[in-house]
């Protein structure tokens, strides 16, 4: 899926030679300001290598439409927005982007996908923390992307609710046969869940184990 070569990012990343396969799951662990987020920048298209170049399937990433290509590829960041509205239109509005079909009862099973029992006509803007990270991530299921990036997606989750949503994402990668790079704080997670644990730390790729 992803070839990267030579990869160089100002001073913040660099990274050698890295192959990240389709169709598994890829965790990232390692201290907080080592490039980690960067990487997922990187791959998500927001930003672009210094030096050396990032294949998507065999295509090097500048050459691919972005628009096109973020609609096979969602990253869901540390801190998601979330518009004022309700609930229903926080959904909505991907859909709308990607150009999808709006189902009502899809809405409904993506909110009891990711455990969020709220109405969809609840103001969002009065969610928690907690509430809205669980948000964003139904948003993302709804999308139906290729891959799906997240950076510490139960970082605002407490351990119970942390376990539920990372356990569904999980299942949910495996069953639609889907691509997931996940940055995360839990080496517990990474070992339990990732075909691949990526260890980045000062800027620089330090490990790669396969768990499989």
């Amino acid at each position: 899926m992803y070839t990267i070569r030579n990869l160089k990012y100002n001073d913040v990343l660099t990274i050698n030679s890295l192959k990240i396969e389709a169709k598994k799951i890829t965790c990232i662990v390692g201290e907080s300001g080592g490039g980690k987020t960067t990487f997922l920048r990187l791959l998500s298209k927001l930003v672009s290598p210094t030096e050396g170049t990032i294949e998507y399937y065999q295509q090097p990433l500048e050459t691919l439409d972005s628009v096109a290509y973020r609609k096979e590829v969602v990253m869901l960041p540390q801190k998601p927005f979330i518009f004022p509205k309700t609930i229903r239109d926080n959904l909505v509005k991907g859909l709308n982007y990607h150009q999808k079909e709006i189902n009502e009862s899809s809405l409904e099973q993506a909110l009891a996908f990711v455990n969020l029992a709220k109405p969809l006509s609840t103001d969002a803007s009065r969610l928690s923390g907690g509430e809205a990270q669980r948000l964003a991530i139904a948003r993302i299921i709804l999308l139906d992307p290729q891959v799906i990036l997240l950076d510490e997606p139960s970082s605002a989750l407490d351990d119970e609710t942390e376990a539920f949503v990372i356990k569904a994402m999980v299942n949910y990668v495996k069953e639609h046969q889907k691509s997931l790079i996940m940055i995360t704080h839990s080496k517990h997670v990474a070992a339990h869940y990732g075909d691949t644990v990526l260890t980045i730390e000062k800027g620089c790729l330090k490990g790669s184990e396969n768990n499989e």
